[in-house]
């Protein structure tokens, strides 16, 4: 019985200790919470404003604060300053909502993939994997590294994870450092 007791104990302080980890996970210098859904985290970072502001835009923030489970490729407000300029502001306005909500759901693919996720299906398909994002476009991943993780667009961009397995309510988000376009 005292055996049980120390297993349980055991049990629930590694369980706490997951939790608390989980939650420390930061992003653009705030705490994203595995309680949120994609939308209520990705408008606490501030690495995140231009993709925030790009969401309201595109009309997908209910979309995003879906059921899911989805996996955003989420680019930082440097990845979007790499894009010539004008260009964020040019999709933001209501005459481009369709090619901004066709970029946007690029970076989301249905399901969760979190980094082990990613890493199995590269392993199992010989070093390439390819999944469909829920704009009906393709992005492939390879592995760059030990642990690190790349993802290339249909028009040839290259983007580094920088920061895997944020996990949340409806998905997961990995944070990317270039925009993602599709053909």
């Amino acid at each position: 019985m005292r055996k049980i007791k120390h297993a349980l104990v055991l049990s629930a302080a590694i369980l706490v200790a997951n939790v608390a980890l989980a939650a420390d996970i930061m992003v653009g210098g705030q705490a994203m919470m595995p309680t949120k859904d994609i939308v209520d985290n990705a408008v606490n970072s501030a690495d995140h404003t231009t993709l925030v502001a790009a969401v309201k835009a595109a009309g997908l923030v209910e979309t995003l604060k879906g059921k899911g489970p989805f996996t955003v490729f989420a680019p930082t407000n440097a990845a979007f300053n790499k894009l010539p300029p004008g260009t964020v502001e040019t999709l933001v306005k209501p005459e481009n909502k369709a090619t901004l909500t066709k970029i946007l759901t690029y970076h989301v693919v249905p399901g969760k993939y979190d980094f082990k996720a990613l890493d199995q299906l590269i392993k199992k398909d010989g070093g390439k994997a390819q999944l469909i994002t829920a704009s009906g476009g393709k992005l492939s991943f390879a592995m760059n590294g030990m642990h690190n993780i790349v993802v290339m667009d249909d028009s040839g961009n290259t983007a580094s994870i920088s920061t895997y397995d944020v996990v949340q309510s409806n998905g997961v988000i990995n944070v990317i450092d270039t925009v993602l376009m599709p053909k």
